[in-house]
C-alpha cells in the first residue's frame, strides 16, 4: 500500500498493518508535493523582510505551482532560529529543483542584504586586563 503522507511524499507500508490497524484515506490521486528548504539564521534575521524575499522568490519561480508556500520559524536554538519554507509543486522533480532554487535565492539575499543574519559563533572573554585607550 502506498500512502502519501504529510508533505506529500509517499510512504510503501505493508497490506497486512492495514489489516491489521484502521486507516483513514483523504486523498487518491494527485503528484503534487511541498518542498521544503530549512535554513539555520543568526537571531539578528529580520523574518518578515525575509519573508517578504521568499515571497518573491516564489512567486517568480516558473517551478511553482501557484498552489502555496509560507516560512516559519521552526525552532530557536542556543545559537541559531531555524526557518523553513514550504512551497507546492507540481511534481517531485519540480519539488526538488523548486528547494534547490528557493535555498541558493535565499542565501544569496542573505549575503547580499542581511550578512550579519548569518550563522556566527560568538564568544565572551573573560578574566584578561581591559585595554585602556589615552
Amino acid at each position: 500500500m502506498v500512502v502519501r503522507i504529510w508533505d506529500l511524499r509517499r510512504l510503501v507500508v505493508p497490506l497486512s498493518y492495514f489489516l491489521e490497524k484502521p486507516f483513514q484515506n483523504w486523498t487518491r490521486s494527485g503528484t503534487a508535493l511541498l518542498a521544503q528548504v530549512t535554513i539555520e539564521v543568526d537571531y539578528t534575521t529580520p523574518v518578515a523582510k525575509l519573508r517578504e524575499q521568499v515571497g518573491e522568490i516564489v512567486a517568480s519561480s516558473e517551478l511553482w505551482d501557484q498552489g502555496s508556500w509560507n516560512l516559519q520559524v521552526v525552532e530557536a536554538g542556543e545559537r541559531t532560529m531555524r526557518l523553513r519554507v514550504l512551497a507546492s509543486a507540481a511534481d517531485s522533480g519540480n519539488a526538488w529543483n523548486l528547494r534547490c532554487e528557493i535555498r541558493e535565492k535565499m542565501i544569496a539575499y542573505l549575503q547580499e542584504h542581511h550578512p550579519w543574519a548569518l550563522p556566527r559563533i560568538r564568544a565572551t572573554l573573560e578574566g584578561g586586563s581591559a585595554a585602556v585607550s589615552s
